[in-house]
């Protein structure tokens, strides 16, 4: 389950891993703007987070670590609204990572300043979204799912191999004389 914390909008999604494929679960956003109580704001991510949970069971939560502005008030606001979809996580006793926005759009777009615009294209791609959502906060909480994803991925071998003798010598027809 991937989440990009916001006190406006939350986005999230989440992706089933079935060996070394993801698919898209699920994804949406919390809209948070219509709550003038910050407060009220973060018991809402908690719950919402925790319906998530119990309903779709996720094994793992990756979220969004909040960046480094000039508007410490802003990032304060952020960073409560983190450590409430944090909170859920725990009292399910879910793992958490966490992940800087730079290095979520690096992994999906190969470009750390990647737009949300091009991050939401790609994901489409690679998940075969048919539309894409008015929000685009819900393929930002994909994408630090499929981020996780990508980090977590270990290639898998059959086979181990010592050295290049070893190899050859497990394998000869592979071998041009």
């Amino acid at each position: 389950m991937g989440i990009d914390p916001g006190t406006t909008i939350m986005g999230y999604g989440i992706i089933r891993v079935t060996g070394q494929t993801a698919k898209m679960v699920v994804l949406g956003v919390l809209a948070l703007h219509k709550y003038d109580d910050h407060y009220v704001k973060l018991r809402h991510i908690f719950e919402r987070v925790t319906q998530l949970i119990d309903e779709y069971r996720p094994v793992e939560l990756a979220i969004e670590a909040p960046f480094y502005g000039k508007n410490v008030q802003s990032m304060l606001k952020l960073g409560r609204a983190q450590g409430a979809a944090i909170a859920a996580a725990l009292a399910r006793q879910i793992p958490i990572t966490e992940y800087a926005p730079r290095k979520i759009k690096l992994a999906i777009t190969g470009q750390g300043a990647a737009s949300k615009e091009q991050v939401a294209k790609i994901l489409q791609k690679l998940l075969k979204i048919e539309k894409l959502p008015a929000e685009l906060d819900a393929t930002d909480g994909l994408a630090v799912a499929i981020c996780h994803f990508f980090q977590s991925a270990r290639p898998s071998s059959e086979k181990a191999y010592k050295s290049w003798n070893d190899f050859i010598g497990k394998n000869p027809s592979r071998v041009r004389k």
